[in-house]
């Protein structure tokens, strides 16, 4: 049915957070790799759609919301021929019916909406299936196959080079190995954070087996008390990125690291996305099957113990997943890079 198809013009709207934006990608490129010949436009949401900018199959990258969206496009008629509409916001449905031939989406509460569609997902149950699948059911419905499932992020060569100069300011020459720290998730899903007394006791002991690792905090803005804990215990060894750069900043600077340790939101995504080395943290009401990132062999998911029991929920604390596992593997990685950090310098 897809080459059935054959669409000039293809649009993807995915409204959403940084990690579900990135595990799209995999369903992006498989859209693409469908029609070649095809235009693919992605709108997503105003603060998270220049993750998808510098692929190279995307034709163009746009910003969308919910209430841009019913004012949107009013005189321009038809503008694609298919659209993949992502989520559940009836205002982004309607503007793809009104702008496209033809429009895939998940089940919609509302049935009007429903009869209008060329073709329906049915979304499947909470954690039943990695996000990255789930999101590859709507180009499915058209008969594409998947062309891999790894997320796909692209830094741009002017921000390679902005990160090294910046990296150079900021840093010890002999910095090496160069890891990054997220140590939260989002406001609204505190129980995902492991807490900051395990990063520092996890940080003292990588400095006592690797005295010239460096640590650049990374993510979104951190409390003052939280970055005053970790300034007190680590000194001159961490540099404080969290908060102070944009999104695509913070991912040319992680390209650079030789490992990163996060727990599960959105940087954790541009990791995998980049192919990072990676120790990643999820909670047992999140788990690594839905939500790690896949076709990365350096990426070493933990689970919350109570993954799978009854005794799961929001009170499971994270510091059931202990330091000495976390320890064990940044270990086995940092050993496999061949880092021997008293004998060298510089880093990759």
């Amino acid at each position: 049915m897809a080459l059935a198809l054959n669409p000039a013009r293809v649009l993807v709207i995915h409204v959403t957070r940084i990690g579900d934006t990135l595990m799209t990608s995999p369903a992006l490129y498989a859209i693409a790799q469908a029609f070649p010949q095809a235009h693919l436009t992605f709108l997503g949401h105003p603060k998270r759609a220049e993750l998808i900018e510098n692929l190279p199959f995307i034709s163009k990258v746009g910003k969308i919301s919910k209430h841009s969206a019913p004012w949107r496009d009013r005189l321009s008629g038809r503008r694609w021929d298919v659209a993949f509409v992502y989520g559940y916001d009836i205002a982004l449905v309607r503007y793809a019916l009104r702008t496209c031939d033809r429009v895939l989406a998940f089940r919609q509460a509302d049935p009007v909406i429903n009869a209008q569609l060329h073709a329906i997902g049915e979304r499947p149950s909470d954690n039943s299936m990695h996000m990255v699948d789930q999101f590859l059911l709507l180009p499915k419905l058209l008969g594409i196959k998947e062309s891999g499932r790894t997320e796909r992020y692209t830094v741009a060569p002017a921000e390679q080079k902005q990160a090294t100069q910046q990296l150079a300011l900021d840093t010890p020459h002999s910095a090496r190995p160069l890891i990054g720290l997220v140590i939260e998730s989002f406001p609204t899903k505190p129980y995902r954070d492991w807490h900051v007394s395990h990063f520092i006791e996890l940080a003292r002991k990588t400095l006592a087996h690797y005295p010239n690792a460096h640590f650049l905090l990374l993510g979104g803005k951190i409390t003052a008390e939280k970055i005053a804990s970790l300034q007190n215990a680590l000194g001159r060894h961490m540099t404080v990125y969290a908060g102070r750069l944009s999104l695509r900043e913070t991912a040319a600077i992680m390209q650079r690291l030789n490992l990163y340790i996060g727990v599960d939101t959105g940087p954790t995504h541009i990791a995998g996305a980049l192919g990072i080395p990676m120790v990643a943290l999820y909670h047992c009401m999140h788990p690594a099957s839905s939500f790690r990132p896949l076709e990365n062999d350096h990426c070493i998911a933990l689970d919350h113990p109570n993954l799978g029991s009854v005794k799961c929920n929001e009170q499971s604390s994270m510091s059931e997943i202990t330091t000495t596992q976390v320890w064990q593997a940044m270990q086995s990685i940092l050993e496999g890079q061949g880092l021997d950090c008293t004998a060298q310098s510089g880093r990759y």
